[in-house]
């Protein structure tokens, strides 16, 4: 449950002014809410359990202290790069207005593509090598997934209630600051396992 639980606030923290909230506003201005929302959690679900095997080896193939400072260190870096901002570029701002024929199809492309080596993709990786068992790998499988697709629909709802206006630097500060928060933890928790 421990494992569900921060890999829900950490994913959802972490998708916050993420480029991926962009385009779920995007395709909800195209599309109705309900087949993009399940375009993006079809999405999200098969990147983050490629994600979580992934970690999961990583944590059997490393011991628990490096992993665990490995991983502060990586949510810090996380802080710096949510800190930057992350918008859609030119060409994923075309494969939005290219998206034909079956809503959830073109979303759930759209989501799994530009999910692949994103920070929230990483961040379930090292969340996942961080909490080993079925039991732990299952709940960062879930509490990402669901902390990921909830980011996402509150974008949708709130920018189809506030429009653009989005206030997007307060959201990248918070943001950043849970990543802090969780990395030195993480990196205090490794150093007394190391």
């Amino acid at each position: 449950m421990s494992a569900f639980l921060i890999s829900l606030v950490v994913i959802f923290v972490a998708e916050l002014g993420d480029k991926s909230q962009l385009m779920a506003l995007t395709f909800a201005t195209r599309f109705r809410t309900l087949p993009v929302l399940a375009g993006i959690t079809a999405a999200t679900a098969l990147v983050h359990l490629a994600s979580v095997l992934l970690g999961a080896v990583l944590g059997v193939a490393i011991p628990q202290g490096p992993v665990s400072v490995i991983a502060g260190v990586a949510f810090l870096g996380f802080a710096a790069w949510t800190l930057r901002g992350d918008a859609l570029d030119d060409d994923e701002s075309r494969k939005v207005e290219r998206a034909r024929g079956s809503a959830v199809l073109a979303v759930g492309a759209a989501f799994f593509l530009a999910e692949l080596g994103d920070k929230t993709m990483l961040a379930t990786i090292t969340l996942a090598a961080d909490h080993g068992g079925v039991a732990g790998l299952v709940g960062v499988w879930a509490g990402s997934t669901i902390g990921m697709v909830v980011a996402d629909a509150l974008a949708i709802v709130v920018g189809r209630v506030l429009g653009r206006r989005l206030p997007e630097r307060v959201i990248r500060y918070a943001a950043a600051a849970g990543f802090v928060v969780f990395g030195l933890l993480l990196l205090a928790e490794g150093i007394k396992n190391w």
